[in-house]
């Protein structure tokens, strides 16, 4: 079968970790985030859309990411990987600088088309994963819900963990913001990812960074 168009990484290099907002790569080019708690997979995703295994570094350790990372894909546009939370074991003005850098990056960086927002399929709704889903909400961010590593329960209860958050977040959202489903193991969800970040590149526009 031949493959979509949008689903053909040529390329995927690593262009340079900040932390902060002013040291982020000053190009042009539109920016998709990944984010999530630590230890949820967001480096194995992250390897398993570019096809390259060792792209984004993984680690057994929770909280290895403490900054901004840039890679640059198919030399048109940046995939970031911000630092996980929730779990890294940090002097706690450590963990309010990382919450500073990733709010200042979500809230201020104008060529962020949107946020995957990576949450473990596994586990029941988490009151950190709600409250941030919930911020992004009321602060008019874009993102997207991504559940990972659902190859690691059967189909029935990945619905059932699926519904339990979009029951809680229909009290919030109108209509509910788009989720998808993923295993970095299985490479499923890379088709749909991709053409989400397709649709969106559609809509920027590079003379918007000069307002």
């Amino acid at each position: 079968m031949k493959k979509k168009s949008f689903s053909i990484i040529n390329s995927a290099d690593f262009i340079k970790s900040s932390s902060k907002i002013t040291e982020c790569p000053e190009v042009p080019l539109p920016e998709f985030a990944f984010i999530g708690r630590s230890n949820v997979g967001k480096s194995s995703l992250i390897n398993m859309l570019t096809n390259k295994k060792k792209l984004a570094k993984t680690s057994s350790t929770p909280g290895k990411t403490k900054l901004i990372n840039h890679f640059l894909i198919n030399n048109s546009w940046h995939i970031v990987d911000l630092p996980g939370f929730g779990f890294a074991k940090a002097p706690k003005k450590e963990k309010e600088k990382w919450q500073t850098m990733i709010c200042d990056y979500i809230t201020q960086r104008k060529q962020l088309l949107s946020t995957f927002f990576l949450i473990d399929i596994r586990h029941e709704p988490q009151t950190i994963d709600l409250n941030f889903l919930i911020w992004m909400g009321k602060n008019q961010l874009p993102f997207a819900i991504t559940f990972t590593k659902t190859d690691k329960i059967n189909k029935e209860k990945v619905k059932t963990n699926i519904d339990k958050y979009s029951k809680i977040l229909s009290e919030y959202f109108e209509p509910l913001p788009k989720i998808f489903k993923t295993s970095a193991t299985k490479s499923s969800g890379r088709d749909e990812l991709l053409e989400y970040i397709y649709e969106c590149k559609k809509v920027f526009d590079p003379k918007l960074l000069q307002l």
